[in-house]
């Protein structure tokens, strides 16, 4: 069995790489979209200390769902705004997504040759539901999360304005949704597991390719 130093390890390293690749991905996609802002601020980085929110974090290792340190664009850059905004809010999430479908699919294939050691695969598992955790709480569409400026960008230009005259008291919401809300917290975990199940069917489908092969 693992100590709990060990697991405390193997979650404080998931959560600053997940949250460090979800970061870049925003920055690196505002960047191909013609915006230089999160490249002249140093945010296309892969050091993790560039884009760690200490309170995001904790609330990651606490109840599996957090936030980083938002990484700084200039949407006047795209040449078109709100297609520009939508695809740079969603990099994130997706690339949440596609770190846990590669962290279990990598795991699936290495299992078949030699066994896997119990830290290794309880830092897969980490890894898994960190990200997952990550993208699903990052899609909810609240102020200043992901899912909240691709909603936003949809709007009509009244309403668009409207609700931005708002934003800022998204963040008070939220807090009290994880804090006091049991319903919003099953919702979360309930995608986490949606997700998970789909990933284990793509991944489990691809092993036994790879197997009949071998």
């Amino acid at each position: 069995m693992l100590d709990e130093g060990a697991r405390l390890l193997s979650s404080a390293i998931a959560v600053l790489l997940c949250m460090t690749v979800h970061e870049c991905s925003h920055g690196l996609v505002s960047y191909w979209l013609g915006d230089p802002t999160a490249k002249r601020m140093g945010r296309l980085s892969l050091n993790p200390f560039h884009h760690l929110d200490w309170i995001g974090a904790l609330f990651m290792l606490v109840f599996r769902f957090g936030w980083a340190k938002p990484v700084p664009i200039n949407p006047n850059y795209y040449k078109n705004f709100r297609l520009g905004t939508v695809l740079v809010s969603i990099a994130g999430p997706i690339s949440n997504i596609l770190l846990a479908f590669l962290t279990l699919l990598i795991y699936g294939i290495v299992q078949i040759f030699v066994p896997v050691h119990e830290l290794v695969l309880d830092f897969i598992w980490t890894m898994i539901l960190m990200n997952l955790g990550l993208a699903v709480f990052n899609c909810l569409p609240i102020p200043p999360l992901d899912g909240s400026k691709v909603v936003f960008a949809l709007l009509p230009e009244k309403a668009y304005r409207f609700v931005l005259r708002y934003e800022r008291y998204g963040f008070i919401l939220l807090i009290a949704l994880v804090y006091l809300n049991d319903t919003f917290d099953g919702l979360l975990n309930r995608g986490v597991d949606n997700l998970t199940e789909l990933l284990l069917h793509i991944v489990n489908t691809i092993i036994l390719w790879i197997v009949r092969f071998l």
